[in-house]
């Protein structure tokens, strides 16, 4: 089977792009970890708490696939071709989504980075109007409350890619209007004012633009996501705001040294301003072989991109490229919570949540392909010792607290 992704690594040293990953082999080998089963009390736990899932890709994964085009359209039935839909997110127990409108890096040469975040949370509005049996637009953490207490799902909208705003703070004040809480910094390509993970340095972290970027989202109740941003932003942003920060699909990079994830000392300093980090469920970015097989993916494309190959022979020469390297490792949903308990040990429990990044990952870890499977950490955690509690505080209690603070 062959899977796509649709976000994508600029190395900007020479103008390339890359995709993430090509097709991905069926999983093979031995971990420590393995399946799990569900028990009556982590299911019991699972429905009392309020499940919020911090980061997921839908909205954009609808339009580049044409869905919200086609007749009878309707999240109230199965979608197979996305990872989320209202019954899987009902079977996962999730109450609260955020659901962001995705500004792919490329429109920052191309233009029209604002128009489709618009596009974008448009649809979020119009997917809630059109479901509003089971979805209710949330911009307050006490909406999000209110709204589970009444059975349905809190959708919320955050926007990823700073670059959308297109340098206004017009445009910034316009997504806020619109119900967006969050917006990340970057993508993986550096933008006029903030330096990107997988980019290389222009700004030596925020520039002065991306300081005010910061204040006015403070101003506004805004949070500031940190995900893709580069070490040298994060330490900035964290020096610059006044209130919680975030990083909403992060995983961490002692585990997994994959060059979009946090080290010990951001993952404190994220910390430190009373915010979270936000598990990613991608398994190359959970598993500890998946920096090696990003950085390989990464050479290997360079050196194709080197001989001036067109679009197909390049495509051609990965593809084959790929059938040749060794079976992705498992990924359990252990491997997951390894990323928790690390940040757990180092920060405490209150500054930890879940950001799955469905319907922009290429797959989950075994058991969790998709919204359906949030059941899964739960029962991990609490097979690990954690309290009813903290596990809570896990699943969305932490979220809420942080937006509160934000709001505030």
């Amino acid at each position: 089977m062959q899977f796509t992704r649709r976000k994508f690594i600029r190395l900007t040293s020479n103008g390339i792009i890359l995709p993430l990953m090509g097709p991905i082999h069926p999983f093979t080998g031995s971990e420590k970890h393995g399946e799990i089963i569900l028990t009556e009390e982590a299911l019991h736990i699972h429905q009392e708490a309020l499940v919020l899932d911090g980061h997921n890709d839908m909205p954009g994964n609808i339009l580049d696939k044409g869905l919200n085009s086609k007749p009878g359209f309707s999240l109230n039935e199965h979608q197979s071709r996305l990872q989320t839909d209202i019954p899987r997110l009902r079977q996962g127990g999730v109450d609260a989504q955020v659901w962001v409108a995705y500004v792919a890096p490329e429109h920052m040469r191309t233009g029209g980075g604002h128009k489709a975040a618009i596009e974008q949370m448009k649809l979020i509005h119009q997917l809630v109007n059109t479901h509003s049996g089971d979805l209710e637009l949330a911009t307050t953490a006490g909406e999000i409350t209110s709204i589970a207490d009444r059975g349905k799902i809190a959708a919320l909208v955050g926007v990823e890619g700073g670059h959308a705003i297109e340098n206004s703070l017009k445009n910034l004040e316009r997504y806020y209007k619109l119900g967006a809480r969050y917006m990340t910094l970057t993508h993986n390509e550096t933008t006029d004012w903030a330096d990107a993970s997988y980019d290389r340095p222009r700004h030596g972290g925020l520039a002065k633009f991306g300081e005010k970027v910061v204040r006015s989202m403070n101003d506004m109740g805004m949070l500031v996501d940190l995900s893709h941003a580069s070490d040298d932003t994060v330490r900035d942003v964290v020096r610059v705001s006044k209130a919680p920060v975030i990083a909403s699909h992060s995983s961490v990079k002692a585990i997994c040294p994959s060059q979009r994830n946090l080290t010990d000392e951001l993952i404190k300093a994220i910390a430190g301003t009373g915010g979270m980090v936000m598990v990613n469920f991608f398994p190359l970015f959970l598993v500890p072989e998946g920096g090696a097989i990003e950085q390989a993916y990464i050479d290997h494309s360079l050196a194709l991109r080197s001989k001036n190959l067109t679009p197909e022979q390049f495509r051609a020469e990965m593809d084959a490229w790929m059938k040749q390297q060794p079976p992705m490792p498992q990924c359990f949903v252990g491997h997951l919570v390894d990323h928790i308990d690390h940040m757990v040990k180092l920060v405490g429990c209150e500054h930890v949540g879940l950001g799955s990044d469905y319907d922009g990952i290429t797959y989950g870890p075994i058991q969790m392909p998709d919204v359906s499977g949030f059941p899964y950490v739960t029962q991990e955690l609490l097979n690990r010792g954690y309290s009813t509690g903290d596990i809570k505080k896990i699943l969305g209690g932490n979220f809420l607290r942080v937006l509160t603070e934000a709001e505030a």
